[in-house]
């Protein structure tokens, strides 16, 4: 488990969604479901330009550097920055690429990484969406150079403009992604299924308003579990976004904790032990946030947890289907 308090700097406001509070609600779900001693706690070491140039250009990474140490604050309409937040994308990014060396080594059967700012929004040129640095990408390139074939799949509510972007066109990379539409940034169409030596690695699931849990797991089944056995994924990267959930007041999806358990333990299954990392993305109901990321972790523990029932019902089933009559996976 990566968690460590430094991530409380990254100062985005009052009243901003992608506030320190999310990480604290992380932590007290661990307490609350008497978690906290199951797990090891491991500090981040930052990552090196090295290793963020695998998927961030140089000059990329010292605009950002310079913007936050500059004083000013407001990227974008939406993503906002403080003097210390390009420090703390950097260690973001370091604490997944620790885990993955952690996990080769044999140290834990899984990681999860509680940092912030988020991610999976950030092109490789391109700061938004509350996202500088695109941590996911920057494990999933690392893990791709080793000679590792990777999956990141993103279960967060907006769609992932940002690590589909990077791998669009690397075979390597399996890229999926179940997200709402339409939502923020209004990418992730069905037809979007990679270029080049990608064509057919990315994997988007575009759900309406409403989908449930229930739709998921059957996206697993029939659609996810094909794509990363077509694949051969040695690794799953798992951008973990709990802004699905039906309480979160960015988003108007069905899940619950118990969903998000579930996925998981299903999409964990697909893989090799000791070969699942899973990254915080977005989340912004603090409850939920609360109870879904400990879900979340006991699933990678190899626990049940179902602090709600499982969802069920609700539209999207006929997404699933015709996604799977397009790309052929029977």
């Amino acid at each position: 488990m990566y968690a460590d308090e430094r991530f409380l700097a990254h100062d985005t406001g009052p009243f901003h969604p992608e506030r320190p509070d999310r990480l604290t609600a992380v932590l007290d779900g661990l307490t609350l479901h008497d978690l906290g001693e199951a797990v090891a706690w491991t500090r981040p070491r930052p990552a090196t330009d090295e290793e963020l140039h695998r998927v961030h250009p140089a000059a990329f990474v010292r605009g950002i550097d310079q913007f936050c140490r500059s004083g000013r604050t407001q990227l974008d309409g939406d993503t906002v920055v403080g003097e210390y937040s390009a420090d703390l994308a950097r260690l973001a990014s370091g604490a997944g690429l620790d885990a993955v060396e952690r996990l080769r080594g044999g140290e834990a059967d899984a990681a999860f990484v509680a940092v912030r700012p988020p991610g999976h929004h950030a092109t490789a040129d391109r700061a938004m969406g509350f996202c500088l640095f695109n941590h996911v990408a920057v494990a999933a390139a690392a893990l791709a150079a080793a000679g590792e074939r990777v999956a990141v799949v993103d279960i967060d509510a907006h769609h992932g403009n940002g690590t589909q972007d990077i791998f669009y066109d690397d075979g390597r990379v399996l890229y999926v992604s179940w997200h709402q539409q339409p939502l923020y940034p209004g990418t992730g169409l069905a037809s979007e299924t990679g270029t080049g030596d990608g064509i057919g690695t990315t994997l988007n699931v575009p759900v309406p308003p409403g989908a449930t849990g229930e739709v998921y797991r059957n996206a697993v089944e029939q659609l996810v579990a094909p794509a990363l056995a077509r694949h051969g994924t040695t690794w799953l990267l798992l951008s973990a976004g709990y802004d699905g959930h039906r309480d979160d007041p960015l988003t108007d999806l069905g899940l619950t904790a118990g969903d998000f358990a579930d996925l998981t333990a299903d999409l964990a299954a697909l893989v090799p032990a000791g070969r699942v990392v899973a990254f915080l993305e977005g989340g912004y109901d603090l409850e939920a946030l609360a109870h879904s990321s400990a879900a979340t972790v006991a699933a990678l523990l190899g626990e049940r947890l179902h602090p709600e029932p499982p969802s069920s019902g609700g539209p999207g089933h006929d997404v699933v289907e015709r996604v799977r009559a397009a790309r052929d996976l029977d």
